[in-house]
């Protein structure tokens, strides 16, 4: 069984398609397949698609859903598999249900398992190795996590927790290529991420020093006046003192903005912490 979580829903088994076309069994499954091998209570799956709002004959219901995915398993395994079963594969536990298969099956098991191998190359100072393999665990995502799914409350807190994660690993990524010297090389991202992320302030502290090593003072300058305006105005706060030192190394010149890489293995937010 192959699983995808990192953008449109996708399961299959032997090149089949298991995906349903009703939302809420889509729901059960793309929560099953976040977790494999692990029990899903029933509570937590009729929380997810019913929130606190339960039909008269939930459980029924439920288990109605259930036995349609078992159906769609049965077809796709067909008769090449005659010793496993759908049963097998999607199996009643203790108060639950959990899919059985391996985690390796599912994309976000590969994508976690990239970003900690290109997290600890930063920690050490492999800027090469940080950037190649951080930029390997993003080509993971299709898109959206689930994006092709109605997610309702325990959906929707598992995709923020991904797309969280997804935009720490794409600002590491950048991180290490601006430690490689790769200022005018990230620009563009940058700018768009941006203007996606207006209060940002890794990313602006991203773009502050690219745009500043590229020979664009007044850009970088610009980059921080427009993250302190949506700050103030929006939040009601000011940036970080973190950026406020850079913004003020900017404005001096500081020649230790030039320096892409050095023993502090550090991220570009963090060049001037206290």
């Amino acid at each position: 069984m192959e699983l995808r979580i990192l953008g449109p829903l996708g399961a299959d088994i032997n090149g089949t398609s298991i995906v349903p076309t009703a939302s809420k069994q889509r729901q059960i499954l793309a929560l099953l397949a976040l977790y494999p091998g692990r029990v899903i209570p029933t509570t937590t799956l009729m929380e997810e698609i019913w929130g606190d709002q339960l039909p008269r004959r939930a459980h029924t219901t439920m288990q109605t859903y259930i036995l349609h995915l078992r159906r769609r398993l049965t077809h796709a395994l067909g008769p090449d598999t005659p010793t496993t079963t759908a049963k097998q594969l999607l199996a009643t536990g203790h108060g639950g249900y959990l899919l059985h298969t391996t985690p390796q099956s599912v994309d976000v098991h590969e994508y976690n398992r990239l970003t900690t191998l290109g997290q600890h190359a930063f920690d050490q100072g492999h800027d090469e190795q940080a950037a190649h393999t951080l930029r390997h665990a993003l080509t993971l995502w299709q898109g959206p996590a689930l994006l092709d799914v109605r997610t309702g409350p325990v959906l929707t807190i598992e995709t923020m927790r991904l797309e969280e994660s997804r935009l720490v690993t794409l600002e590491r990524r950048i991180d290490a290529d601006l430690r490689l010297g790769r200022h005018t090389q990230v620009l563009a991202e940058l700018t768009q991420l941006t203007a996606q992320h207006p209060h940002h302030e890794g990313l602006h502290s991203q773009a502050m020093v690219a745009h500043y090593r590229s020979g664009r003072q007044n850009t970088a300058l610009n980059t921080y006046h427009r993250l302190r305006h949506h700050l103030i105005n929006e939040l009601g706060i000011e940036p970080t003192p973190h950026l406020q030192r850079l913004h003020h190394a900017i404005l001096t010149v500081d020649p230790n903005l030039h320096i892409t890489a050095g023993p502090r293995h550090t991220s570009t937010f963090n060049l001037y912490a206290a």
